[in-house]
């Protein structure tokens, strides 16, 4: 869709192309972690995890729709940072005994590696 826009784009079409895929996996990953924290046994040892997960579903998935309109936004981008290292770290924490925290994991770090490097370019 980005080739279709009619006008140039003042941004790295690759760091762009990969930051709304990362977001939109980890928006994806994280609603999916958050359900499977529901289902297991010890849901209310998971609540952290819970509304971590959320969190960084909603500001990813918001993210995602404002740089899909090429409009990056600094702030943005550090928001959406902060709420990927800190489900990362909240679901490294139970990655040993969920397996879907631990790819819930990886999808916020690939996320994060994705908007540090967009966010490196516009500065």
């Amino acid at each position: 869709m980005l080739d279709a826009y009619p006008r140039e784009i003042a941004l790295d079409r690759g760091l762009l192309v990969a930051a709304i895929d990362a977001l939109a996996a980890c928006a994806q990953t994280c609603t999916a972690c958050a359900d499977a924290c529901l289902a297991e046994d010890m849901v209310a040892e998971l609540r952290t995890c819970i509304r971590t997960n959320l969190d960084c579903a909603d500001v990813c998935a918001a993210t995602e729709r404002v740089l899909t309109r090429q409009h990056p936004s600094r702030e943005l981008l550090q928001a959406c940072l902060a709420a990927c290292r800190a489900c990362a770290e909240e679901c490294e924490r139970h990655a040993g005994m969920h397996e879907h925290c631990r790819v819930c994991a990886q999808a916020c770090r690939a996320c994060e590696k994705a908007c540090s490097e967009l966010l490196a370019a516009l500065q």
